[in-house]
């Protein structure tokens, strides 16, 4: 990676120390990023892990899974369903959340945010 990746990506920890199709929290700037790693193509995903309907920091701990063509994790309290992609909450599109660039480089799990 050049000097301009690093100063605006943030290394959060190995690929391989995410189990595939599961989740981490990770404090990037300040904020709470969950984290997911994709199983079959090795895609990783950030949203905040801020759940707006529970009002707890939980979506890290979500189950992993799809809508459709989406990929989502449906929040552990009250199930509903974040598109990793965009944050946006299925359900209640007015609760959304932040989405975040993430991507593999080196091995690592790299976020800008």
């Amino acid at each position: 990676m050049n000097d301009r990746i690093e100063q605006d990506w943030t290394p959060i920890c190995a690929l391989d120390d995410i189990v595939p199709d599961t989740g981490v929290c990770a404090l990037v700037n300040g904020a709470q990023v969950a984290v997911f790693h994709v199983a079959g193509d090795s895609s990783v995903y950030a949203i905040d892990n801020f759940d707006p309907h529970s009002q707890a920091a939980v979506l890290s701990r979500g189950i992993v899974g799809s809508v459709g063509e989406r990929i989502v994790v449906a929040s552990p309290i009250y199930k509903q369903h974040f598109d990793l992609r965009t944050g946006e909450c299925l359900e209640a599109p007015e609760r959304s959340v932040n989405a975040y660039r993430a991507r593999v480089a080196a091995g690592k799990v790299w976020i800008a945010a």
